[in-house]
């Protein structure tokens, strides 16, 4: 049987609550992952569209976030991402709607830590060995959209660009590094150049002319 690795692997967790976020930053401490705390769904949503995440974990009482609505936006935007649900009062009819919304399970508060260790280590290992996109060839409309994005191009105008939706840009960005290995712009730069996909031209310094001084002209 292979072995599975969750090494440099990353978990979200959106909770409104430190003391949440830290019970459970300290069971997650065994782990080799990098955790990454957002107190707001929308920071959390934006930081999706541009690096890869492995887990989020949503707090489901976190002050101004609706924790089964912004299950459903993830599960609309990111449908292969698996979502735990934490909470401290979650009765039988919200439990349900958390999982049909497509959580991987409702946890309940206090948690224990063995148990809560098992299911995320799970969920990884099942990540990791499911990952259909890593090391498979880019698509020519996924290379269009790359060379944009190494030029420097936000979604918005590779959009308006290649005469694409917003939506369209997002998914091919999120396709194209999860097939590379990379999580954020830098890491996707230097596999580009390691592996000549792209030319990328250095920025040339713009000739400037001699400042004459009055009355005298150049020799």
């Amino acid at each position: 049987m292979a072995v599975v690795t969750i090494a440099a692997q990353h978990i979200f967790i959106v909770d409104g609550e430190r003391q949440v976020f830290q019970a459970v930053g300290e069971a997650l401490g065994s782990l080799d992952a990098q955790v990454t705390r957002f107190a707001r769904a929308g920071k959390c949503l934006e930081r999706l569209r541009a690096q890869r995440c492995d887990l989020l974990i949503i707090e489901l009482e976190t002050p101004n976030i609706d924790g089964v609505e912004l299950l459903k936006e993830v599960k609309q935007s990111a449908p292969w991402l698996p979502v735990l649900v934490m909470s401290g009062h979650a009765d039988v009819s919200t439990a349900v709607d958390a999982v049909k919304a497509g959580a991987e399970d409702v946890i309940e508060e206090p948690f224990d830590r063995n148990d809560f260790l098992q299911k995320v280590k799970s969920i990884l290992e099942d990540g990791a060995a499911n990952n259909n996109y890593l090391g498979k060839p880019l698509t020519q409309a996924e290379i269009r959209v790359l060379r944009l994005v190494i030029a420097g191009k936000t979604n918005k105008e590779i959009a308006y660009l290649l005469n694409r939706s917003i939506r369209t840009v997002e998914v091919h960005r999120e396709h194209f590094m999860r097939k590379l290995g990379v999580d954020n712009l830098v890491d996707l730069v230097k596999r580009v150049v390691a592996m000549n996909m792209v030319d990328i031209e250095p920025h040339k310094k713009k000739e400037t002319k001699p400042i004459e001084a009055p009355g005298t002209s150049p020799e």
